[in-house]
């Protein structure tokens, strides 16, 4: 008898829905998509009805409702803390409780209600860390593995070590709140000046512009780390258990400056401390995966969590040759929480048996939803665009491969919606590597972001390591790697003192490498690599592009503005082209030129450029 899983995440961060039958991942989708509300948190009545509307499923054909973690258990911690601090947190515990009694509580309700009063299934609540492990274990191409979960805190724990075999996992060790990498790294993330749960990436960023000079201090002071790796951190530092802030004066005055204000000028102060936490996150993180290889004895590991989603750490991880294979949930967040959920409880909890596939099942995280030629241009004449329609590929990819060549930026829009927060050549926005203005551009005219922010390259997979020091596949963009060196530049006099200012922009502006829009300061690059078999149109644009200009990468950013989310549909593409600098706009086998469009239509989005928020 077929099974049919439906798993949530929802009122955390970044809630969304997940359809599983018979094992397969047949659709996965953020709530914030739909809603356009980045991390939306409520719950994901939108991405739900996609997953049903996909798998043409009905309520009732669903066999199994798996929510991603215990929320009794998770209250449980909310109030223990409160208590164990009190007191202190009373007006976080007043901010907490009303959503919690309201409704963070009452997730049946709030499931039997999105599928309708008469829906009586069974609803299945999943450990946060086991949902986390099953999503990076069950999808992997591994019969068996390590896996450790990293991020701010579930119910109680915060790191997980488990070992996966087969159709089963087994929770091996586990450190608990308040003893955290994500909430230490969240805690400098605030510190920062850049927002919780959105702003790691930019801290992670922004290190290698630093000296990590602060590393003796920060595990001086704040982290006692064991040879087990793990660790605990001194709590009279942190102040993210009991009050709405992560730190207080006690963490200012250990490193003698205040906090950074949101868009306040970056100092050298904030880079080199900066580069210091990331340095001690990667110690860190080492130092559990050393222990997960210890206590496991296997050569694979899978790693799921928010945390897992530091590239940086993922490649020096990598290349330390701890294990020889490393595969990454690519919604590592809490969205991957809903897939994780679904998996366990057909794999584990029905007992089936697992096939693996030889890359992996996540195809290729393209798992959200498509728009057929006549949806795209009714979208399109309703708006007034004006657009060519293409019937032939090889002139579809020609004329997007000429724009890209001539230095515009490429809208791109094809094929299902990722899974996850990296865009991978289905909702990017594509330009030239090799231009010396392209970083920039992209960063203050169509992003609408800090300079410094680094952009990633996709490179097709046979060519990777032509560019990169790069040990593996990085099909889905989780992993750092150094640029080879017969494609950097030796620097003059200039361009060396440049490199040592402490304005950033003057650090921007150097060419470091062949490819300068897609070279770190560090001579790294976030690597994405394409093949043939997890995203055909983008692997066969990359080869065109390749034909023209004997160069096999393009630089891959997400296509959206800075605090909205990836684009979903043609209209939100439209949107997103029209309000920013974009060039060109390639939605599946329609392209339209900026140049070519109303101005009455570039003025309307226009208008709605003004409304964007920093992230």
């Amino acid at each position: 008898m077929p099974r049919t899983i439906l798993g949530i995440s929802a009122f955390y961060h970044d809630s969304a829905a997940t359809i599983v039958r018979e094992g397969k991942i047949e659709a996965a989708a953020q709530e914030e998509r739909f809603t356009r509300e980045k991390h939306d948190e409520r719950f994901p009545e939108h991405a739900i009805n996609f997953c049903l509307n996909h798998s043409n499923t009905i309520a009732n054909e669903v066999d199994y409702v798996a929510f991603y973690e215990k929320p009794f258990l998770k209250f449980d911690r909310l109030i223990e803390t409160y208590l164990s601090y009190a007191p202190k947190g009373f007006r976080s515990f007043c901010a907490a409780m009303p959503q919690w009694l309201r409704t963070k509580l009452h997730h049946p309700r709030a499931i039997r209600k999105a599928l309708g009063k008469g829906f009586n299934k069974p609803i299945l609540f999943i450990d946060h860390h086991m949902s986390h492990a099953a999503s990076a274990f069950f999808p992997s191409p591994f019969e068996k593995a390590a896996i450790v979960t990293l991020d701010g805190v579930g119910e109680w724990d915060t790191t997980s070590v488990a070992f996966g075999d087969g159709n089963r996992i087994e929770m091996l060790k586990s450190l608990k709140f308040p003893h955290s990498i994500g909430l230490l790294y969240s805690a400098f993330t605030y510190f920062l000046g850049f927002r919780v749960n959105s702003g790691e990436y930019k801290l992670m960023g922004l290190a290698p512009y630093g000296r990590p000079r602060y590393v003796s201090l920060i595990e001086e002071k704040l982290i006692d780390q064991k040879p087990d790796g793990s660790f605990a951190l001194d709590m009279r530092y942190f102040t993210y258990p009991h009050t709405l802030e992560m730190v207080g004066d006690a963490f200012q005055n250990l490193f003698g400056f205040p906090r950074r204000r949101l868009e306040e000028r970056i100092t050298q102060e904030h880079m080199d401390l900066a580069a210091s936490i990331q340095v001690v996150a990667e110690k860190l993180i080492v130092g559990i995966c050393q222990y997960a290889k210890k206590l496991t004895g296997s050569n694979q590991l899978c790693l799921a969590g928010g945390v897992a989603l530091n590239c940086v750490a993922n490649g020096k991880l990598l290349r330390s040759g701890l294990f020889d294979k490393i595969w990454i949930q690519p919604a590592s967040g809490d969205a991957g929480g809903s897939l994780g959920a679904a998996l366990f409880a057909y794999y584990q909890l029905l007992n089936r048996e697992r096939d693996i596939a030889p890359l992996d099942s996540m195809e290729g995280s393209l798992l959200g939803p498509s728009y057929s030629p006549d949806e795209i241009e009714e979208a399109l004449n309703t708006e007034g665009a004006i657009f060519e329609h293409h019937t032939k590929e090889n002139e579809l990819l020609q004329a997007a491969v000429e724009d890209i060549a001539q230095g515009k930026a490429v809208g791109w829009f094809q094929d299902r919606m990722e899974f996850g927060p990296r865009a991978l050549g289905a909702r990017s926005i594509l330009g030239d590597p090799r231009s010396d203005d392209m970083q920039s551009r992209l960063n203050l005219k169509i992003k609408y972001r800090e300079s410094f922010r680094p952009f990633a390259p996709s490179v097709l997979k046979e060519d990777a390591q032509r560019y990169f020091d790069l040990k593996d596949d990085s099909p889905y963009m989780l992993l750092v790697a150094p640029v080879n060196d017969s494609i950097r530049r030796t620097l003059n006099q200039k361009e060396k003192a440049a490199m040592e200012s402490s304005n950033l922009n003057d650090r921007v502006q150097v060419r470091r490498s062949d490819l300068p829009a897609i070279t770190h300061l560090d001579f790294s690059a976030r690597v994405q690599t394409v093949d043939k078999v997890r995203n055909q149109r983008y692997y066969r644009l990359l080869q065109s592009f390749r034909e023209a200009t004997g160069c096999s990468l393009l630089i891959n950013t997400s296509f959206n503005v800075r605090g909205e989310p990836i684009v979903n549909t043609p209209r939100d593409a439209l949107r997103c082209f029209c309000a920013t600098e974009m060039d060109t706009l390639v939605i599946e086998n329609f392209i339209l030129r900026k140049e070519s469009q109303p101005r009455e239509l570039i003025e309307k989005y226009k208008r709605h450029a003004e409304s964007f928020q920093l992230d």
